[in-house]
């Protein structure tokens, strides 16, 4: 293998869960052609966050060592709904719903991704033509006690959970994708290791070359406890303004800052390796997560925002002495239940909602260091640092 293979091996496969097979791989790249590398995503949502860009940071690797990268937008799997890590059958989304998503999908991945270097594809091309005698086809293609392999399909089987038939299609139809894009390699999460080993053997089955597997981790969200999630309110959305990205990244903490550097991060290997050996000769791992913010929203904002979000929170939170070891707390609240008094009461910073209301009253409560003059208002879902009195701080996360 040489010095050239072995380098982009070691790029690609940094901070992945698992390659399948990696001595394929090896065997691909010493082939010294261009690679088809294929991800799919479903339109389920228009907003994207840093959890999915784990995946997208390593397309753009495989980009950047000269390789293609198609960007499968499942419009037609999109309408089934994807069954992974549900314990209910999806909702179908509309077709109007799927292509508005698509266009939001697509300018943002852009802001990663190079266009130039990039197809973008909806499997919708192939799998209309498909017909029902295709669809049938490839429904023969598999057993159910197969299909019941898959985790949650098994749990939800055995806990009396209704499998709707169109949901064991899922997986064929996003294996069928790879054949039709002939992919060498194909990415996706640790939760969809099923459905892209479908691929691999479908293609064999149609006596193609079978694509190597790439799973990337799942991203704990803010929290550093559930994978990161917009309906968590965990989430560090990509199209969020440059300071509350900044404040976000800043309450993430220090164990798990350095799994963010390792995915999110385009830094050398050996940079974050000295990073890592600073901190742990006693700097301050707040530096480093400065650093870590500055990179982030320099990349989906400018280096002028990264420095101004910089400078906004030492002036809102330096300054009022936050520190930087707090309780890290998540409190699962009804819309209703989310009133300040009650959160500050449910989160233990005071005893009862009337000492709430009267440190309020005293201007003694703070959150991200701003004053809070309502003790009624409504607290939005989301991680933010709150503060009682001068002493009593903890970095709380609303679901």
């Amino acid at each position: 293998m040489s010095k050239a293979v072995a380098e982009a091996l070691a790029l690609i496969t940094r901070g992945v869960d698992e390659v399948l097979v990696e001595q394929e791989l090896k065997d691909k790249l010493m082939e010294g052609r261009p690679l088809i590398v294929k991800a799919g995503f479903d339109p389920t949502a228009p907003d994207l966050h840093l959890g999915h860009t784990v995946l997208i940071n390593k397309l753009r690797i495989f980009q950047d060592l000269g390789h293609t990268v198609v960007f499968l937008i499942g419009d037609f799997t999109g309408m089934i709904g994807d069954p992974t890590g549900k314990n209910v059958t999806r909702k179908p989304l509309s077709k109007d719903d799927v292509l508005a998503n698509a266009e939001t999908y697509k300018e943002q991945v852009f802001k990663i991704l190079d266009p130039e270097k990039t197809q973008v594809r909806f499997n919708s091309e192939w799998m209309n033509h498909l017909g029902a005698a295709g669809m049938i086809k490839l429904a023969s293609r598999q057993t159910v006690a197969r299909m019941l392999e898959r985790d949650d399909f098994k749990k939800r089987y055995q806990g009396g959970q209704p499998i709707a038939i169109h949901e064991f299609i899922y997986p064929l139809v996003q294996g069928w994708d790879s054949v039709e894009l002939k992919a060498d390699v194909e990415m996706g999460g640790t939760d969809q290791r099923f459905n892209l080993l479908m691929g691999r053997e479908l293609q064999k089955e149609e006596g193609q070359r079978p694509q190597t597997v790439i799973t990337v981790p799942l991203l704990e969200g803010l929290d550093g406890v559930q994978k990161m999630s917009k309906s968590l309110g965990n989430y560090v959305g990509i199209t969020d303004a440059p300071n509350d990205m900044f404040g976000k990244l800043m309450s993430v903490s220090d164990d798990l800052m350095w799994k963010y550097f390792d995915l999110l991060s385009f830094r050398p290997t050996e940079e974050l390796e000295a990073l890592k050996a600073k901190v742990a000769a006693g700097s301050n791992p707040r530096d480093a997560k400065v650093e870590l913010a500055k990179e982030i929203i320099t990349r989906f904002h400018s280096a002028e925002a990264a420095d101004a979000a910089e400078q906004d929170f030492i002036q809102r939170f330096q300054k009022n002495a936050i520190p930087d070891d707090m309780p890290e707390i998540t409190l699962v609240l009804a819309a209703d239940q989310r009133g300040l008094a009650h959160v500050l009461k449910e989160a233990g910073l005071v005893a009862s909602t009337s000492e709430a209301m009267r440190m309020v009253k005293q201007k003694a409560v703070r959150i991200d260091g701003e004053q809070v003059a309502d003790a009624r208002m409504a607290c939005t879902e989301g991680t933010a640092v709150y503060q009682v009195g001068k002493r009593k701080f903890a970095r709380i996360t609303l679901a």
